[in-house]
């Protein structure tokens, strides 16, 4: 919560390298290659915690959520000691459930998706009822999401994953934009929860509960 700018770093992946098998010494582009380990570069961006109203912009809320636009990937860094609110104040280890920090987080991203969606899904609707073109569903939200780095195979995936139907999308009610929309951002933006604090007595239980 003290982050207003996102900070940039590198950082390094490391995974056993083919070249072991060549019997050769690999020379990457990137990264580099040491004892036939490779240790590929991840650019890490931090960026400030969100609070409660984020996607209604609350906050910074709309300019974090830019930021994260970009991202392949999320690290949620979450006090499982339950010794900051979330709000982001101290609290006493122990006195706030940080289960509620990941959900909170969570249903966050899915507002943001849907109000994405929601910009354009009225004019959208209309213009699918009509014209009736295959493929066109799949087109239009990869259009309408492409800053957010989504194609038309991850709509695809999301359309037989969710088990719903593009061909009634102009019928489609508020809750399943949701389930649409929420299912688009767990393809897109896939989350790891890092656990901190978790030396804390405090942790143990919170660390099961959170898994």
């Amino acid at each position: 919560f003290a982050t207003i700018k996102p900070n940039h770093g590198m950082a390094y992946v490391k995974i056993p390298c083919i070249d072991v098998e060549f019997k050769t010494q690999c020379m990457p582009r990137t990264g580099f290659c040491l004892n036939h380990m490779r240790f590929v570069p991840v650019d890490l961006m931090d960026v400030a915690g969100l609070v409660p109203g984020a996607s209604e912009g609350k906050g910074l809320g709309n300019q974090f959520l830019s930021d994260l636009s970009q991202a392949d990937c999320f690290i949620q860094v979450v006090d499982s000691s339950g010794g900051t609110t979330i709000e982001g104040k101290p609290c006493e280890p122990g006195t706030h459930d940080p289960c509620e920090d990941i959900t909170f987080l969570e249903n966050e991203l899915d507002l943001w998706y849907l109000g994405i969606l929601n910009k354009v899904w009225r004019t959208f609707a209309r213009t699918l009822s009509v014209t009736k073109e295959a493929g066109g569903f799949e087109r239009g939200v990869a259009k309408q999401f492409s800053g957010l780095k989504i194609d038309e195979n991850m709509v695809k995936d999301v359309m037989r994953k969710t088990g719903l139907d593009s061909s009634k999308a102009p019928t489609w009610k508020e809750e399943e934009l949701l389930k649409f929309a929420r299912a688009l951002r767990i393809l897109s933006k896939p989350m790891v929860i890092a656990a901190n604090k978790c030396d804390f007595k405090e942790s143990i239980e919170n660390i099961k509960k959170m898994k």
